[in-house]
């Protein structure tokens, strides 16, 4: 347990990135020489330690913002830790079963490939929750250099066979693996030095991301609302022709677009005026036919085309809705939960998974809300080689002050490095920052604080290799250690 719970502090905000290796090297060495029931048990135990530590804060949203019991809070907490620890009990349980014997084979190799296969299958099941893969502590480290070229997937993959060597070098005195682990880091690390992106100066734009700092307590409150756009416009109006472009957070307007069609239409008829844009989260409505359908949205105003709704094309609709939170199989099941949430909606549809840039002040932006920044597939299938800008619009102010908005931002950052691109994050109460093309925050705001992040901003242009690709290379790389690992693992004791 103790190498799992070691494992978060690899992450965001602690970043101590030589611990993913520790923890998973904890987890292969509790698994030498074990029947199929004791590995079964150390996995558990691990990913007890992991999740445990890493994804507790689901807790505080219930608690604090879902009106439910602290015991029942707890059990929901409970079995989702459970379920996710399910991963790694299977990981150690075909570890053993597919590799008997403990020997290098299995650690390297397949040990990779069974982590890298079962990773996929987290982060696809029930929609998937890729949280916490160890890829991401690279943001700072040597390792960082692969994002670019193969992704944080692959960075996952080279944690695992550098943990094996470790494994094998402690548990046997075999100096050769530990020899391969120092050639690994001295030809990977350069790689950081690589800039598959250039700058453009002579594009740079002025933008300025709002943090509102709306308590979540009154965020969904009707008689509220006029008060919520308040702070978003008493943030904004002075600003108008100072800047090129504003962006609120996620729902910043926390009302059905419908509803606020007359706001919508004055401020982009200001906006226009004076050649600003406003990229801003609501929710989002289609009508067809006197039915309507809801999204949670991204909409620009501001634009060269005047604002119409119903009819503007300029906007993003959330492909990826979170379980249980904005959608769920069972509708009865979906009424509660909104019911519980006190949102102005009975049910959220899915956005495309293919959607066009939003445009705004010229430039072209690949964006995500909340969540679906972490889904590194769906973003990079979104991409495109006129992209400017990467942006998330977020609201974490579910989960207060833990270390889930700054794991979340972490993942962002991973979006950068391997697309090249810089990264604008505008959230409700942090983490509002602006990222560079290399995965590092340039400037950032306090989070729970309600104020302005201003800064001229160059994007970036080229293509990375990962960014045309995507993850053909691993899955083929993956396939043919797995055929070695199992030929040459199966047959060699040591």
């Amino acid at each position: 347990m103790i190498t799992g719970i070691v494992g978060v502090f690899a992450f965001s905000p602690y970043n101590f990135w030589p611990l993913s290796i520790l923890s998973l090297t904890g987890l292969l060495i509790t698994t030498l020489q074990c029947n199929i029931k004791q590995a079964a048990l150390q996995g558990f135990i691990w990913g007890i330690g992991l999740f445990g530590t890493g994804v507790h804060w689901i807790y505080i949203s219930m608690t604090t913002f879902g009106e439910i019991s602290t015991l029942t809070s707890i059990l929901i907490t409970s079995i989702f830790i459970i379920y996710l620890t399910f991963y790694p009990t299977l990981f150690s349980i075909l570890l053993v079963k597919i590799w008997p014997n403990s020997n290098l084979w299995r650690l390297t190799l397949g040990a990779s490939v069974l982590w890298s296969v079962i990773e996929f299958l987290r982060g696809w099941i029930l929609t998937g929750f890729p949280w916490l893969q160890f890829g991401y502590s690279q943001i700072n480290g040597p390792l960082k250099g692969l994002a670019p070229i193969f992704g944080v997937k692959f960075i996952t993959f080279i944690i695992v066979i550098i943990s094996g060597l470790l494994t094998f070098f402690l548990t046997q005195k075999h100096y050769p693996s530990l020899l391969t682990i120092i050639i690994l880091l001295l030809f990977i690390t350069p790689l950081n030095q690589i800039r598959w992106y250039y700058i453009q100066p002579q594009r740079a734009v002025n933008i300025t991301l709002i943090q509102g700092n709306i308590d979540q307590n009154i965020k969904w409150n009707n008689e509220k609302i006029n008060e919520i756009l308040n702070v978003y416009l008493q943030k904004t109006l002075p600003i108008i022709n100072k800047t090129q472009i504003i962006i609120w957070p996620e729902t910043a307007i926390p009302d059905l677009e419908i509803n606020q069609t007359k706001l919508l239409l004055t401020l982009d008829k200001q906006l226009r005026q004076n050649n600003t844009s406003l990229i801003t989260g609501i929710i989002g409505v289609n009508e067809k036919s006197y039915k309507y359908t809801y999204y949670n949205s991204i909409i620009v105003l501001g634009d060269s085309i005047p604002y119409c709704y119903n009819y503007t094309k300029n906007r993003y609709n959330k492909h990826h809705l979170v379980p249980f939170g904005e959608i769920n199989p069972s509708s009865m099941i979906l009424q509660h939960v909104t019911s519980f949430l006190n949102l102005p909606i009975n049910f959220l549809q899915k956005g495309h998974y293919l959607q066009p840039q939003l445009q705004a002040a010229n430039m072209k932006f690949t964006a995500a809300i909340c969540y679906e920044i972490i889904i590194d597939e769906q973003i990079q299938k979104n991409f495109c080689k006129d992209t400017d800008f990467l942006l998330i619009i977020s609201n974490d102010a579910w989960f207060g002050n833990s270390i889930g908005p700054w794991q979340h931002f972490q993942m962002a950052c991973m979006r950068a490095l391997e697309l090249g691109r810089p990264l604008l994050s505008c959230t409700n109460n942090g983490i509002t920052a602006i990222v560079s093309a290399d995965g590092i925050s340039q400037k950032q705001l306090p989070t729970s604080t309600c104020q302005t992040l201003n800064m001229n901003i160059f994007p970036t242009k080229g293509t990375t290799p990962y960014a045309k690709m995507g993850y053909y290379p691993l899955w083929i790389l993956i396939f043919i250690c797995g055929i070695i690992a199992f030929i040459f693992g199966r047959n060699i004791n040591n």
